[in-house]
């Protein structure tokens, strides 16, 4: 995809996303994943308040140096074909 391309986003809306952006929440998706404590507490997080997982998430990108949108984790989550990701999905998918 070439940089500043318009992406469709939920509902239907078309934003820009950068490759940089989306190769950011696929790093720090991986991040996350290699720390099963951090996952674990994320994934309890998200099933009392799933957009203050989301926003957790999202500083946790910041602190490491791989700024990503809400919106770009979700895509990214959403993009996932495993099962751990779809379990996170059916139980949060309020937030998500």
């Amino acid at each position: 995809m070439a940089e500043d391309q318009p992406m469709p986003t939920p509902g239907g809306a078309t934003g820009v996303v950068t490759d940089s952006a989306n190769g950011n929440a696929a790093s720090l998706y991986q991040r996350i994943s290699q720390d099963p404590d951090l996952t674990q507490a994320l994934f309890r997080q998200a099933l009392q308040n799933p957009s203050g997982t989301l926003e957790q998430i999202c500083r946790l990108g910041d602190g490491w140096g791989l700024p990503v949108s809400i919106e770009q984790v979700k895509a990214h989550i959403r993009s996932l074909d495993d099962a751990g990701s779809k379990q996170w999905l059916l139980k949060a998918r309020g937030g998500l």
